[in-house]
């Protein structure tokens, strides 16, 4: 047998390095290195090729600054491996070490075999009267996934990064197997993979469709919770981390790594961007009689943020069982190595952090939004990618819309709930309206950010899809098993008259006009716009808001043809054509409520439906039309190559009255003013129009422009 199979017996050990973290093969070895502060001893486990039968264990003699490491000069690539780590098991004190329990590496960056759940992965004798004071000494080694030795060598040729600017961004947030399941373009056996995206039918449509930017739902390497299981649900979003290196091998149709930054290189040709939602703030192991699987084994008391008074418990801001705790310099040491991987081995363009409000938590308070956003800020890699945050977890303190760093994007959910407000013809919302339109300068101003710190989104995946949005008043969500006491309540949709499909040709109508108005609303904003994939084609979840388990045709995008789809979709890549054409709607400044020079009009004046410009008393809570007229003149930022930026003003007119209502247009000598878009029409080609008023049909929104030069 030779000595450089995988089968064999490695009798070379060698001290080795601390640094880097993980198993990193050189071209001669593999260098191993864990950190574990409070572990008394560390064993290298090597398994068989599937993983499934541990052939040797190496006792990691070396440790340099809480690190334990070692060196096989006959591994290599596509060894699996884990770690045993000895200590002692104290949950009272906060130290849960069981070396019965095999860890995967925190810096595995490549799996082999799925977790397969049973008693035996938990550190305490699951049923024992004293919980997770007990402890359990059977081998989870059977039930685990292993790491993997990765072989990094890709060739990236001259790959570069899109680079879209912020405010040219029309960001897509999707789900790898969701949106490719059924995609009638794509071969079977790449359906639901990262290869499926890759292909050229998806990578037309994408192209087509006019978005810069993909935002997908996490793809590090994720466990199916129990509870699930146990059900036979699935986790579909994939919230639930286990690994912050390792891409989740479900989604890779030839379970190899490389899968993944093909399809990074594949659509960077085509300029669209890949941005990941990462999931740093918790990870799968849940509370404290959750499993034992890789961080809590390898050193508990140093990854998650106890309780002070009681250690045993976890404080949890997130809801899912355990905070990770970055104030601890190598746990912060974790996220950062992950982040910089994605970025400079993977090529994403950018992150979404989830929860990120408790990234920022020192001391259980979010106040300073410390040491984590220092760290990103002064990195050489990481402050040059879109770094948007999720600016909320589920602690005390934890809402912080408007508060991160320079640097920092955020969604915006008051951007969401003012526009469903509004559509749905709730009253007194018309000022907060105007503010999320201008693109929230009172939240993003007072920083000296500019409009694109905001990520505007009406639905994103948690949550309901555009159609159901407008076509349910409650949610209906007996599919997931919790007798519809899951998702969020407060929906602020309105289903227009029937819940859920209807034959009603009226009630059909008027919600296509809906989803026109909250789609052309979001593209015509300025900010960020954040499409949810499957809006511009209809699709439905049946009234589920919360199909974090649902991994089946409720949450796959159906591709079939139909007029409503087609249309929607044709209306859709109308509206963000016209955002690129028209610096107007992406202006890297706030508006300043002033003309931009002598004799001009100021660069953003609002409008009742007589045409005269809003004072505030008019802005009282009966106000259900508004009219928002930019100028074209009044654009303060300049072009790539210093150049000032003219376009034509814009009239934007947005009726979320029962009735029509005619709208008195500005006039100035000369004046031609055209129709772009009007909701009420299902086909709204461009119209010259003649009469002084504009007939705003009931909850409708139309968009107005007028010509510098007469044509």
């Amino acid at each position: 047998m030779s000595k450089h199979n995988n089968h064999a017996r490695l009798d070379a050990v060698w001290p080795g390095r601390p640094y880097p973290l993980g198993a990193t093969w050189d071209g001669q070895g593999v260098n191993f290195a864990i950190f574990s502060k409070h572990a008394e001893k560390a064993e290298l486990c090597l398994f068989d090729d599937k993983g499934r039968h541990e052939r040797q264990r190496i006792t990691l003699r070396e440790r340099t600054n809480d690190v334990w490491h070692c060196y096989l000069p006959e591994a290599r690539p596509g060894m699996a491996y884990g770690y045993r780590i000895h200590g002692r098991y104290k949950p009272e004190e906060g130290h849960r070490f069981n070396p019965h329990k095999l860890l995967l590496d925190p810096y595995a960056r490549d799996l082999i075999g799925e977790l397969r759940w049973s008693d035996a992965l938990y550190g305490y004798s699951v049923g024992s009267k004293r919980q997770d004071l007990s402890f359990d000494r059977r081998d989870s080694a059977a039930f685990m996934p292993k790491g993997r030795v990765l072989e990094t060598a890709f060739t990236w040729g001259d790959d570069r990064r899109p680079e879209v600017p912020w405010q040219d961004m029309v960001i897509y947030e999707m789900h790898v197997r969701g949106f490719t399941m059924r995609h009638p373009g794509i071969p079977e056996h790449l359906r639901g993979t990262y290869a499926a995206l890759g292909c050229a039918p998806v990578i037309d449509y994408l192209q087509r469709l006019g978005v810069t930017t993909l935002e997908l739902l996490p793809v590090h390497a994720f466990l199916n919770d129990r509870h699930l299981a146990d059900k036979g649900l699935q986790n579909y979003w994939g919230y639930n981390t286990l690994g912050y290196f390792a891409p989740e091998v479900r989604y890779s149709a030839s379970g190899k790594v490389k899968e993944f930054k093909t399809m990074v290189k594949t659509l960077h040709s085509a300029g669209i961007e890949v941005i990941l939602d990462v999931v740093y703030n918790h990870t799968c192991e849940g509370n404290h009689l959750g499993p034992t699987l890789s961080m809590r084994g390898v050193d508990n008391a140093s990854y998650y943020i106890a309780n002070a008074a009681q250690p045993r418990y976890y404080d949890d801001f997130t809801g899912c069982g355990n905070t990770v705790n970055l104030e601890q310099p190598r746990a912060l040491q974790l996220v950062m190595d992950s982040l910089r991987y994605w970025a400079e081995e993977m090529h994403v363009d950018g992150f979404r952090f989830d929860l990120a409000s408790a990234l920022a938590r020192e001391a259980g308070k979010v106040e300073n939004l410390g040491g984590f956003f220092d760290a990103i800020r002064q990195d050489p890699t990481l402050n040059r990618v879109k770094l948007i945050a999720e600016p909320w977890d589920l602690g005390h303190g934890g809402y912080q819309v408007g508060n991160f760093p320079p640097g920092w994007a955020e969604w915006n959910d008051r951007y969401r709930d003012g526009i469903r407000g509004w559509w749905k013809g709730d009253a007194g919302v018309a000022g907060e309206v105007a503010h999320r339109l201008a693109g929230s300068q009172d939240l993003y101003g007072w920083s000296g950010k500019g409009p694109h710190a905001s990520i505007n989104f009406v639905t994103a995946h948690d949550g309901f899809t555009l159609h159901d949005l407008v076509s349910y008043n409650e949610k209906h969500n007996e599919a997931n098993g919790e007798d519809n006491r899951d998702g969020n309540d407060n929906n602020l949709s309105w289903n227009c008259g029937a819940e859920g499909p209807t034959d009603d040709t009226e009630i059909n109508a008027l919600r296509e006009r809906q989803k026109r108005n909250f789609l052309a609303t979001l593209l015509l904003s300025q900010g960020v716009p954040m499409l949810l994939a499957g809006d511009e084609r209809g699709h439905t979840q049946r009234g589920n808001n919360n199909v974090y388990c649902q991994d089946n045709e409720l949450t796959w995008l159906d591709w079939t043809p139909s007029p409503e789809a087609d249309s929607l979709r044709d209306f859709v890549t109308l509206l963000i054509r016209t955002r690129r054409l028209h610096p107007s709607f992406r202006r890297r400044s706030f508006f300043r409520g002033q003309p931009a020079g002598d004799g001009e009009i100021k660069d953003v004046v609002w409008l009742r439906p007589d045409g005269n410009e809003m004072t505030p008393p008019d802005w009282g809570e009966h106000v259900r039309c508004l009219g928002m007229m930019f100028s074209g003149t009044g654009i303060i930022d300049v072009g790539p190559h210093g150049e000032s930026l003219q376009d034509d003003d814009f009239l934007l007119l947005l009726n979320a009255y029962h009735e029509p209502l005619p709208f008195t247009l500005p006039s100035r000598p000369d004046d031609r003013w055209t129709r772009q878009v009007d909701t009420a029409r299902e086909n709204s080609l461009s119209l010259l129009l003649t009469e002084s008023t504009y007939s705003l049909q009931c909850r409708s929104l139309a968009l107005l422009r007028r010509s510098l030069v007469a044509p």
